[in-house]
């Protein structure tokens, strides 16, 4: 579904990735794995088309779209959950979904926020509820709930469990999984590297911009070197 080749991006003359490949296939949870600062955020906001690249090729489904501006990929299937929510705060929780359906251009939400409200129970009780005034949990359900109107076929996740209690981190891997089954695909950003492999397929580690491993989950999960710099084993 999505093949990434040699891509090469960065913020003035610092250079954050060096050449990255990778690979998603349709139906897939893959994980990258990384310290901060590896290049992980900067690889998902290439591929939602809102970081500029200096080299390489970004194909979705096939189409090449690394020169298609980000609102075009979002008609074409991707949609990106940032990192840190980026919610409209002084919105309810309905118009920030509502919202999520922008790029599709219609006004018939009626289906669409009924599965997210039967997705998130809780978003449902608290439609009226402006986000800013949600919890952090809610926030991350929200942000997961606004880029699924778009009905995307591959969701990029941002470190979703950053800042959550380990029981809503539970619940939101939880939905993932859910996701997953349901036939999305996902390309999933987690510095939890241990909770993230456990519910992947495949992982790449990406260290100061350069992927430096690769293969089945169970396989990073059970590399000595991954443990210990990601696992703390």
């Amino acid at each position: 579904m999505l093949s990434i080749e040699n891509l090469r991006s960065g913020y003035g003359r610092i250079e954050a990735l060096h050449g990255v490949s990778i690979e998603v296939a349709a139906g897939e949870i893959v994980t990258l794995v990384g310290a901060n600062g590896a290049g992980k955020t900067t690889l998902l906001r290439a591929v939602s088309g809102v970081q500029p690249i200096a080299a390489g090729r970004i194909r979705f489904q096939g189409r090449a779209i690394e020169s298609m501006p980000a609102h075009a990929r979002v008609a074409l299937g991707i949609a990106q959950v940032p990192e840190g929510r980026q919610l409209f705060a002084p919105l309810s929780v309905e118009d920030n979904l509502k919202l999520g359906a922008w790029a599709r251009r219609t006004t018939n939400f009626g289906a669409d926020l009924h599965g997210i409200y039967e997705l998130f129970p809780m978003l449902g009780a608290l439609r009226h509820t402006t986000a800013g005034a949600l919890s952090g949990g809610q926030q991350q359900m929200l942000a997961i709930g606004r880029a699924l109107m778009a009905k995307p076929r591959l969701l990029l996740l941002d470190e979703p469990s950053m800042g959550l209690a380990p029981k809503v981190v539970d619940q939101i891997l939880n939905v993932i999984l859910d996701l997953k089954r349901n036939g999305l695909t996902l390309l999933l950003v987690e510095q939890n590297a241990s909770a993230a492999l456990a519910i992947a397929d495949r992982g790449y580690v990406l260290e100061t911009g350069t992927i430096t491993a690769s293969g089945a989950a169970a396989d990073i999960q059970g590399d000595q070197r991954v443990r210990e710099a990601y696992l703390g084993v």
